[in-house]
């Protein structure tokens, strides 16, 4: 019998089975995640995004200088070596997969073919178009690959303070159109929704409408941090007094963050699940408590849309 979910359970919780690269998913422990059980690959160390909202730059140092992690694809064969055909492997959790050097380096590609070629079913979440240049592998390995695009506004001058190192939101939507067109499953991420920047009924609209023919949207506020803070703070000081009371003072502090006032991130995650409905796409919030608008059997990673894998005795 199939038995990669429990043996991934087993190995999350410390059963001696130890790997360099490929990791059980989840290192912060959030309750308020959701997602069922999988691992996690980052091929490089840092992003070259530069998103003013990032966590990463509170735990990885020189984060926005991204790097090739050295042997990566011997690396990720011995990992393999311990984990069982068909677990779900996510690329990437603290770095974008196709952050700008993989353009040169192909660094995701490789290790994307060793996971596809030996049994492993992939997510990956991306801001870059750099993924339709994998279209033959997700062809080849159908339903063995799930990509999620994250779209936080089609406004190219709101996405470009946000984030001034990725990819314009033009790419990113021609991307989910094409990936769609071509029969792979597709999850747009409106993640995060900042207060009083991309939190308007019109953004959100617009993402939702623009994300149809995808499977599904997913929507997340955005939790604060020194860092990020810092850096959304200089780009929007208009907005710092608003966010002040919206997280300091209305909000609170959970799980080594900030969210905002509960009735806040309840209103804007409503309005994002009611215009998903209208445009015919599942819905799911990430790490917040509203699980009561997730559309039911869905998950904020995707990994609902993976096939199944064969059972094996």
């Amino acid at each position: 019998m199939y038995t990669a979910g429990a043996e991934l359970i087993k190995v999350s919780r410390g059963s001696g089975v130890n790997t360099q690269v490929v990791k059980p998913f989840d290192p912060w422990r959030n309750p308020l995640c959701t997602c069922p059980p999988k691992y996690g690959l980052n091929p490089y160390t840092g992003c070259g995004h530069g998103c003013l909202y990032c966590y990463i730059t509170s735990y990885i140092p020189n984060a926005f200088s991204p790097r090739p992690k050295e042997g990566l694809a011997e690396r990720v064969r011995r990992d393999l070596e311990k984990i069982p055909r068909g677990a779900v492997v996510a690329l990437s959790n603290s770095s974008d997969p196709y952050t700008p050097p993989e353009a040169t380096l192909g660094l995701t590609r490789k290790v994307l073919h060793i996971l596809l070629e030996r049994g492993y079913r992939v997510l990956i979440t991306t801001k870059s178009p750099l993924v339709l240049r994998d279209l033959d592998l997700f062809r080849r390995y159908r339903g063995r690959v799930v990509v999620q695009i994250t779209i936080t506004t089609l406004r190219s001058d709101v996405a470009a303070a946000l984030e001034p190192g990725a990819p314009q939101p033009a790419g990113r939507l021609e991307a989910v159109r094409r990936l769609s067109a071509e029969g792979v499953p597709v999850g747009v991420r409106l993640d995060p929704i900042v207060p009083y920047v991309n939190d308007g009924v019109e953004n959100i609209e617009e993402v939702a409408a623009a994300a149809a023919g995808a499977a599904q949207l997913v929507a997340s506020t955005y939790k604060a941090k020194p860092d990020s803070l810092a850096r959304l703070r200089r780009a929007f000081p208009d907005k710092a007094p608003l966010w002040r009371r919206l997280y300091f003072e209305e909000g609170r502090y959970f799980h080594g963050q900030w969210y905002a006032a509960e009735s806040y991130r309840r209103n804007v995650l409503e309005l994002a699940a009611a215009a998903a409905r209208r445009h015919g796409l599942q819905f799911t919030v990430c790490r917040e408590e509203f699980t009561d608008l997730n559309t039911p059997g869905a998950y904020c990673d995707g990994s609902h849309l993976l096939a199944e894998v064969p059972q094996e005795e």
